[in-house]
């Protein structure tokens, strides 16, 4: 019997509370780009999780929540729309037979970003891992052309694909609503002394710039 969504959600939460615990401050360089999963996520807002959340913190429960989304999808597609489930079924087999495959089973609060961190200016990688996940997609061959037809038609089920996908993304919207304060309650006993920890450190960096025992603090 197939899980309810409430169920999934509430085991989702569940999930990203019993981790939230290990999360630690990163302590390399940020991203420029926003992450296009969690910027602007109305998931996000209906658990409370704003700006003044950590990014890494974030994209633990937006991805969780992705999952029984692309779930939901997967069932519905499988059931109503062949003609995409046919196209899905050939992407897979085509995944499949890559030999590397780098952001196959990757953890919920790893799943989605980019593969490489951001380059220094004036010292770039000599390889990367997207770089070379790209040259394996390119050995394996591409899929067969559709006809126009079957182009249309294939748009159609998509978007009734997305429609679907946006009806669960607003039923999850409504279910978190219950976990808010459980969620905020998480963030400020694991997340927020974290975050104090760190300003405070940075502060006492910007106060006593120099050692205090080599002459050279200001007055």
């Amino acid at each position: 019997m197939e899980r309810s969504l409430e169920t999934q959600v509430s085991q989702a939460v569940e999930a990203w509370l019993a981790w939230l615990p290990r999360w630690q401050p990163a302590t390399h360089r940020g991203r420029v780009a926003p992450c296009r999963r969690c910027f602007g996520s109305p998931v996000l807002a209906a658990a409370g999780l704003g700006a003044d959340v950590p990014h890494a913190v974030q994209h633990g429960l937006s991805t969780r929540m992705k999952t029984i989304v692309d779930k939901a999808v997967s069932t519905y597609t499988e059931r109503n729309l062949p003609m995409l489930q046919a196209e899905l079924d050939h992407q897979a087999a085509r995944n499949r037979a890559r030999r590397y495959r780098p952001s196959d089973d990757l953890d919920p609060e790893f799943d989605g970003l980019p593969l490489d961190p951001e380059p220094e200016p004036g010292a770039p990688f000599l390889f990367t891992i997207a770089g070379l996940a790209d040259e394996a997609d390119q050995e394996v061959p591409a899929l067969p052309p559709l006809s126009a037809e079957a182009k249309q038609a294939l748009r159609q089920e998509v978007g009734l694909a997305d429609d679907y996908a946006n009806m669960i993304g607003r039923e999850i919207c409504g279910l978190l609503y219950k976990h808010r304060l459980r969620l905020r309650n998480a963030i400020v006993e694991y997340v927020e002394p974290q975050i104090e920890a760190m300003l405070a450190e940075l502060s006492l960096t910007l106060d006593a710039p120099f050692d205090p025992g080599d002459g050279n603090t200001l007055t």
